[in-house]
């Protein structure tokens, strides 16, 4: 079954990364401005949520370098993390408060379904992402290979793409949890690939749907970067 997402994606020319070179944007002149970073996986959630609800001309992307981050940008946020989002005189971070944030807050198709086992399985998901993705994470660094534990968390995941049979989303329709999601399934089937030589989609038809579901999706799909550099640096960044 294809995918089908309620708006058309908008194409635009995408900023340059700023250094500690690049001067400052100014703070809190009525522009609304979404710090990010292009490789970032917590960045890019924020990044889908602004495209699937069509504010490419409302919120202006400010791609920062976290590996080489500009002084000042301490001061737009103290925690010195991406994402953030600049709107209305504030400052709000962590990806999936921003994503709730934005769809609350801006026009564009609804993010969150109205039914209320789907919400409730909705949240459940979400506060469970943080404990996949560490759990995950830490198995790629395995002495002994993926671990029972990541294997576990990946058997969860299949599981939570079919209590809904009426689409390959978690909910069964296109919703803030598979904004939540992709950039991790997604990534973490290359880094498996490519450090452990596990597939993880195999015996996991759901997973296998939702990422090529995924990937028909242009919101998405167009935040995503070359495979095998993000690879690169994740190898770099856990010193394997």
């Amino acid at each position: 079954m294809a995918a089908s997402f309620p708006i058309s994606f908008a194409e635009e020319a995408l900023p340059p990364t700023l250094t500690p070179a690049s001067e400052q944007p100014p703070l809190h002149d009525g522009t609304t401005r979404l710090y990010m970073s292009y490789t970032c996986p917590y960045a890019q959630r924020a990044w889908i949520a602004r495209n699937c609800k069509g504010l490419q001309g409302k919120i202006v992307l400010v791609p920062i370098d976290m590996a080489d981050r500009p002084a000042w940008y301490k001061t737009v946020n103290p925690k010195n993390q991406v994402p953030c989002l600049e709107h209305d005189n504030k400052v709000i971070g962590e990806s999936l408060d921003l994503t709730k944030y934005m769809d609350s807050n801006f026009e564009g198709p609804k993010l969150f379904p109205d039914d209320f086992e789907k919400q409730r399985l909705g949240e459940e998901l979400l506060t469970y992402s943080d404990t996949f993705n560490q759990v995950v994470l830490a198995s790629l660094t395995s002495k002994g290979g993926v671990t029972a534990e990541a294997v576990a968390a990946l058997d969860k995941i299949e599981d939570s793409l079919s209590k809904f049979d009426d689409g390959p989303f978690f909910l069964g329709q296109f919703s803030l949890v598979d904004i939540a999601y992709a950039p991790f399934v997604d990534g973490f089937k290359v880094f498996f690939a490519g450090i452990q030589n596990y597939d993880t989609t195999a015996g996991r038809p759901n997973i296998q749907r939702f990422v090529e579901e995924m990937d028909s999706i242009a919101a998405y799909s167009k935040t995503k970067q070359d495979p095998q550099e993000l690879l690169a640096l994740t190898r770099n960044k856990l010193g394997i």
